[in-house]
């Protein structure tokens, strides 16, 4: 018997299409939130951000290649992250927070730094909610139904991988 089983939870979809379709949509999302202005990039500019307006936060990434494993300091700003959402009251299901294992794959996607031209910390990604009244986007709505499915099998931060 499952833990999946024991509780009554759905198992998360199989097959690749499901996992495709997070990264496409989270590929997306960045996309969009840059273009919107709605994208924060850096552990320290999240952490701030996070610390001031803790309730305008939509969505969190949190990025660290194979090499980024071993580095327990970013292990640790990564449990801080995690803790701080639980901490301030921010509920699970209000953030989502999803890793990804490629930073030069986010770095294609959001660039370097639009002030200075030089690459930023890719390491944490905040998707903060746009000043415009009722902005709904398909690949947030999409990324919320992945996290939330990945709950149901307690899965709590999923790790997505970013389309080609």
């Amino acid at each position: 018997m499952t833990l999946e089983e024991i509780h009554g939870q759905q198992p998360m979809p199989a097959g690749h299409d499901w996992m495709q379709g997070a990264g496409t949509a989270l590929h997306e999302l960045l996309v969009s939130a840059q273009r919107r202005g709605c994208l924060t990039a850096g552990v320290y500019e999240s952490a701030k951000l996070m610390n001031v307006d803790p309730d305008n936060v939509a969505f969190c990434v949190l990025a660290a290649d194979q090499e980024d494993e071993g580095d327990i300091a970013l292990q640790i700003h990564f449990t801080l992250i995690q803790a701080f959402c639980c901490e301030n009251d921010i509920d699970i299901n209000d953030i989502d927070i999803v890793r990804v294992n490629d930073v030069a794959k986010l770095a294609a996607i959001v660039g370097p730094s639009e002030d200075s031209g030089e690459p930023r910390d890719l390491h944490c990604i905040l998707i903060t909610n746009p000043n415009e009244e009722g902005w709904k986007d398909p690949a947030l709505e999409k990324l919320n139904l992945f996290c939330e499915e990945s709950r149901n099998v307690n899965d709590w931060v999923p790790t997505i991988t970013l389309p080609e």
